[in-house]
């Protein structure tokens, strides 16, 4: 179980990371900047290939959270890589024990392998998890975009929330 932790916001946001630390960092920074959340919780869901870069990540979204003027508490899972089931079945206890604390469930979905997200998706619906969000940044092109987000054309990017755009959610 996760411990509880005391902050103003009822957010939490479970990032899945892949080949692209970028892609979940400047996911996270689009969130904060156009979103407006300011998860107390994050958590960094990767494969055992890319747990080094998780260190990054995590270390970029305290920076970035700072900036914002809060600061997270900042957790990481490392899953076996390519498991399908065990993807799914981490990622729902993980929402399901955020959830128990009263926190409202964000998930980013841009940076992870399929096999990551399609069994988070996959549990957290069979489950009847309410999860508030399901982040995605959207990229009109892949050219350059291996640096911040400010730094990024706001033409070329679009972040995108799965539950508004289905109008799903509480």
């Amino acid at each position: 179980m996760i411990a509880p932790v005391t902050s103003t916001s009822n957010d939490a946001y479970i990032a899945l990371l892949g080949r692209s630390t970028w892609a979940l960092i400047n996911t996270f920074h689009a969130v904060l900047h156009e979103k407006g959340l300011r998860p107390k919780r994050v958590i960094i869901v990767t494969e055992e290939p890319y747990a080094r870069e998780a260190s990054i990540a995590a270390d970029a979204i305290g920076i970035i959270s700072e900036e914002y003027g809060f600061i997270p508490v900042i957790g990481m899972e490392i899953l076996p890589e390519t498991d399908f089931v065990e993807a799914g079945q981490t990622i729902r206890s993980l929402a399901t024990d955020l959830i128990q604390q009263g926190l409202h469930v964000a998930i980013d979905i841009t940076s992870g392998r399929k096999v990551t997200v399609a069994g988070a998706l996959i549990a957290v619906s069979v489950a009847g998890l309410d999860i508030r969000h399901i982040y995605y940044l959207a990229m009109k092109n892949t050219d350059d975009v291996a640096k911040p987000y400010m730094m990024i054309p706001h033409q070329i990017q679009q972040i995108r929330d799965i539950m508004e755009d289905a109008e799903v959610g509480g």
